[in-house]
C-alpha cells in the first residue's frame, strides 16, 4: 500500500508537468488563432506584393507578354538614361523639405492656438480638422480655382489690398509653394494628434519652470517640445512619407491649371506647368499604366520603399539617440 501510494506522488509531478504543457500549447495555438487573421492578410497584401514587385523590378514586363530577365537593366536605365527621373526626383525632395517642414510646424502653431483657448474650443478644433475630410481631388480643384490668375477670389482680394498676386497653379515657380498651401490647409488630422499631446504635458512642469523663472518661449523650448517630441517625430516621419508617395493633388493640380480637369489621367498634361507638378509617384504611374514600363515602375517603386525606410530608420534612430543623451544628461 505504501509503494503504490509513493508511487502515485512521484507520477503526479509529471502528470502535472504535462498539463501545463498541454495548456501553454493550447494557450499558444489560441493565439495564433487571433493573429492568423492579420498575418495572413499581411502576407497577400504586404508580403507577396513586396515580392513580386522586387522580381518585375529585374524584367522587362508589360501586362500582356511574361516578364523577361533584363537584370539591373530598369536600374541602370532609371540612374543614366531618363532625364525626367531626376526632375521627378527633385520636385519630390523639394516637397519632402519644405512640405515637411511647413506641415508640422503649422499644425503645432494651430494645436498651440486652440490649446490656450478659454472658449469655443470644440467648434474651432471642428473647423480646422473639417478640411482634412475633403477628397484630395475635390480639394486640388478648389484651391485651383481659389488661386486662379484671372478670376480667383485670392488673387482679387490680393489686388483689392494693393498686391499683385502670381500666377499661382500655372507658373513653375509657384505650383510646388501653392500644393504646400493645399497640404497645409488639410493638415487638420496632425492638428489633433499633436493638441492631445500638448494637453497631455502635465501642467506641474510649466507651473515649475515658471517658478524658476522660465519665459513663455524657454517654457515651450525646454518643457512643451521635449514632452511632445514623440508626437512631432510621428508628424515628420508621416509627412516625409506623405511627400514621398505625393501624388492625387499633384496629378490633379497639373491636370486642372493645363484646363484639362476632366481628362486628369491625360499624359500630355501631367507634370504642368513645364513639368513643375511631375513627382516621383506621378512618374512611376505614367511608366506603369501609360507606357505600360511595368517593370520599369517597379523598379521605381522598390527605390522609393527603400527610401522612405531609410528616412524612417534615420529619423528613429535620431530620436533614441538624443532620448538616451537626454536621460545620460
Amino acid at each position: 500500500m505504501t509503494s503504490t501510494l509513493d508511487s502515485r506522488a512521484v507520477a503526479s509531478p509529471s502528470a502535472s508537468t504535462r498539463t501545463r504543457k498541454g495548456n501553454a500549447a493550447r494557450r499558444r495555438r489560441t493565439v495564433f488563432y487571433f493573429i492568423a487573421p492579420a498575418m495572413l492578410g499581411f502576407l497577400i497584401f504586404f508580403g507577396y506584393p513586396l515580392i513580386a514587385t522586387v522580381y518585375y523590378s529585374f524584367t522587362r514586363y508589360d501586362l500582356i507578354n511574361a516578364p523577361e530577365f533584363i537584370g539591373f537593366d530598369n536600374y541602370v536605365r532609371m540612374f543614366t538614361s531618363e532625364p525626367l527621373v531626376g526632375t521627378a526626383a527633385y520636385n519630390t525632395l523639394w516637397l519632402v523639405i519644405v512640405l515637411t517642414v511647413c506641415r508640422v510646424v503649422f499644425a503645432l502653431g494651430v494645436a498651440s492656438v486652440i490649446s490656450r483657448l478659454k472658449s469655443g474650443v470644440g467648434l474651432v478644433r471642428t473647423l480646422c480638422y473639417l478640411p482634412s475630410l475633403a477628397p484630395p481631388a475635390a480639394a486640388t480643384l478648389a484651391f485651383v480655382f481659389l488661386f486662379n490668375p484671372e478670376y480667383g477670389p485670392v488673387n482679387a482680394f490680393l489686388d483689392f489690398v494693393g498686391i499683385d498676386g502670381g500666377l499661382w497653379f500655372n507658373d513653375p515657380a509657384m505650383s510646388k509653394p501653392a500644393l504646400t498651401l493645399l497640404v497645409m490647409w488639410g493638415s487638420g488630422e496632425l492638428m489633433i494628434i499633436i493638441l492631445a499631446a500638448l494637453l497631455d504635458v502635465p501642467q506641474e512642469q510649466y507651473e515649475a519652470a515658471e517658478l524658476d523663472g522660465a519665459g513663455p518661449v524657454r517654457r515651450f523650448w525646454h518643457v512643451t517640445l521635449p514632452s511632445i517630441s514623440p508626437v512631432l517625430l510621428f508628424g515628420v516621419v508621416n509627412s516625409i512619407i506623405f511627400a514621398l508617395q505625393f501624388f492625387t493633388q499633384a496629378i490633379v493640380a497639373g491636370s486642372a491649371a493645363a484646363g484639362a480637369a476632366d481628362v486628369a489621367g491625360n499624359t500630355k498634361f501631367i507634370g504642368a506647368p513645364q513639368n513643375s507638378t511631375l513627382t516621383y509617384p506621378v512618374w512611376l504611374y505614367v511608366q506603369g499604366f501609360r507606357y505600360f514600363n511595368m517593370g520599369y515602375a517597379a523598379a521605381m517603386a522598390v527605390l522609393l520603399f527603400v527610401v522612405s525606410a531609410g528616412f524612417t530608420w534615420i529619423l528613429v534612430r535620431q530620436l533614441r539617440k538624443s532620448q538616451h543623451q537626454e536621460e545620460g544628461g
